[in-house]
């Protein structure tokens, strides 16, 4: 699928700050507090927020007349708030900022009309993600169904501002990275103990329409290798010959940088309550109270990630 770039560059910095400052002065952004800490495990010095209130997103969530509509979930995309909008990022997708935000400037990335969270990615969604990235050094995140962290069934991309951390800490996965191996076109991070799947992007490429497509050829690539082959997207790697559309993958979470990207296949939503989406493969886990971060503590933020994941050794 092609997309037309509606977003101008040099825009979206200035556009989120605004709309943060309203979207504060109305009520429409309410901030989710949090205390920061790092905790040291298997190389990566991992960032834990300990979020007090997260019970208040789960209320928002769940509360009956609020929500629903004989018995039908409220899509908040469609319409959406307008007071939390940003911006138009393309013909298929416009930005939002995240209404709950734990990480200031946390943006949603959301198409235009109703797609499931568990359809497969391509190439527009990375055209509108390239878009943004291209603004200002962030990192993308998927969480592609409520098993790997979704709380909507809307498809919408997600991306947060560097650096991760209140101290300055960029990215916490950063040094291994660093370490990655490749057989070909896919590499793997040795320091991560769980099946996942790693390749590099050209930041030279920027968010030409060439880039997306060939992010969205990484993306297959990378689900392949982890899941095994799949039909191919809708479109072959230059949008223009028609293909049967693909099954649904299992349940993933996707990282991606102007410089990376990093599949992960999941085998559960949690381990002893602690949730976990896309953003703890990147080092940043979030707690709901003290009893569990003492769960991590005691775990390990690594052991965590890996009892969600998939075993490294498991093969199809």
């Amino acid at each position: 699928m092609n997309s037309t770039r509606l977003l101008q560059p040099g825009t979206l910095g200035p556009a989120i700050e605004k709309q943060t400052s309203h979207a504060l002065h109305c009520g429409a952004l309410q901030p989710i507090a949090s205390d920061e800490r790092t905790i040291d495990d298997a190389g990566v010095r991992f960032i834990v927020r300990q979020v007090s209130s997260l019970a208040r997103k789960n209320a928002a969530k769940t509360a009956p007349a609020a929500r629903t509509v004989a018995s039908v979930p409220v899509n908040p995309f469609l319409p959406h708030d307008p007071n939390l909008f940003v911006a138009d990022i393309s013909e298929t997708h416009f930005a939002l900022l995240n209404k709950f935000n734990v990480i200031d400037h946390h943006l949603l990335i959301v198409t235009r009309s109703f797609i499931p969270q568990d359809t497969p990615l391509d190439a527009a969604d990375f055209a509108a993600w390239l878009a943004c990235l291209a603004e200002f050094d962030g990192l993308g995140f998927y969480n592609s169904c409520t098993e790997a962290g979704a709380s909507q069934p809307h498809k919408h991309l997600q991306i947060v501002p560097l650096p991760l951390g209140a101290a300055g800490l960029r990215l916490p996965i950063e040094p291994l990275v660093a370490a990655a191996q490749w057989r070909g076109a896919i590499g793997t991070l040795p320091g991560l103990p769980f099946r996942h799947a790693f390749a590099a992007l050209d930041p030279a490429a920027g968010d030409s329409p060439e880039a997306a497509h060939a992010a969205a050829d990484h993306y297959r690539a990378l689900l392949e290798a982890v899941t095994g082959p799949r039909p191919n997207s809708a479109s072959d790697a230059h949008g223009e010959t028609p293909r049967p559309a693909p099954s649904r993958p299992a349940p993933y979470n996707l990282l991606i940088t102007s410089h990376w990207m990093l599949l992960v296949p999941r085998s559960a939503q949690s381990v002893e309550s602690v949730e976990v989406n896309a953003l703890g493969f990147a080092g940043s886990l979030f707690v709901r109270d003290a009893s569990q971060m003492q769960v991590v503590e005691r775990l390990g933020p690594m052991n965590v990630l890996r009892r969600v994941a998939m075993p490294a050794d498991e093969t199809r």
